[in-house]
């Protein structure tokens, strides 16, 4: 790959790659498969777009999966508005959309339908980009993922992305195993802070307060839930039994602190895209 090929690539950014994104870059240059694992809103798609438009000047196709339609439907938009929408085609259980198109969304388990049904769409198939590759560990859809990777054709070059897998290098492993050499790279620099909040309405005055989880009054961001919105009555917890709303807003953010609740997600909790949760780790023994 010459300079001047991705220097044409990177042409429509207004921003200089960061360094953990030149190291996709290269990978995917040196014909390698690479697992990115870095936060929400480091940069992850540049890097989905250069594997994709490696594929176009290879005279190739490239695909990006998402595992919800949803997502694959906003990514289809977005690629459409990137490369334009003669280019981009978009293929789900609802929409068939230019579906010749040289890239083409989809969600993962179309994928998977398309190599068992030995669709001729694989035929010049370059590059597949894997958005939310921690679904491997996901109990009844993981096997989806697994059989995308093992069965598309060692020629065809993978990008995976995620934001919370934890064991990157186990996975990269065994990606290089069954697919051939698949480099990692790790980027644990959060270029956009999140900040977990909660949010509380006092019935006596009608305010709608936000405040910081662990103190500190901030009104920058708002989400308005009512207390009742976390449980129901028939399933409180024993501790908030007693409590009134406020305190009981109160009562949440403590138990979420001292880890009670850490591993569950709790989206009307959270302002942007903050989850309380570790990082995922994907079992690549079993």
């Amino acid at each position: 790959m010459t300079s001047t090929a991705r220097q044409r690539r990177l042409a429509r950014y207004e921003f200089a790659p960061d360094p953990f994104q030149v190291q996709a870059f290269d990978a995917l240059d040196a014909g390698e498969s690479v697992l990115v694992a870095a936060p929400t809103g480091s940069g992850k798609t540049v890097i989905a777009e250069y594997g994709l438009a490696m594929a176009l000047d290879e005279g190739k196709r490239g695909f990006y999966t998402a595992p919800i339609k949803a997502l694959s439907n906003q990514k289809y938009h977005d690629l459409c508005a990137f490369y334009g929408s003669e280019q981009v085609g978009l293929l789900t259980g609802d929409n068939a959309i230019n579906v010749d198109a040289p890239l083409l969304v989809m969600t993962t388990e179309v994928l998977r339908n398309m190599i068992y049904g030995r669709s001729k769409a694989l035929d010049t198939l370059g590059v597949v980009v894997l958005d939310e590759v921690h679904f491997l560990q996901d109990e009844y859809r993981g096997p989806v993922w697994e059989e995308v990777i093992i069965h598309l054709e060692p020629e065809v070059r993978l990008v995976a992305l995620s934001a919370t897998v934890s064991n990157a290098e186990e996975i990269a492993d065994w990606l290089s195993t069954v697919r051939g050499p698949t480099r990692v790279v790790i980027e644990g620099r959060r270029p956009v802070e999140l900040r977990n909040m909660y949010a509380y309405g006092d019935k006596a005055t009608d305010e709608v307060v936000d405040d910081l989880v662990g103190g500190g009054h901030n009104v920058t961001h708002s989400v308005f839930v009512t207390a009742g919105a976390f449980f129901t009555a028939d399933a409180q917890p024993p501790w908030m039994a007693p409590l009134g709303e406020v305190q009981f807003a109160q009562g949440i953010v403590a138990q979420f602190a001292s880890g009670a609740y850490g591993h569950i997600r709790v989206a009307a909790a959270i302002i942007g895209t903050a989850d309380l949760h570790e990082g995922r780790r994907i079992d690549t023994e079993n």
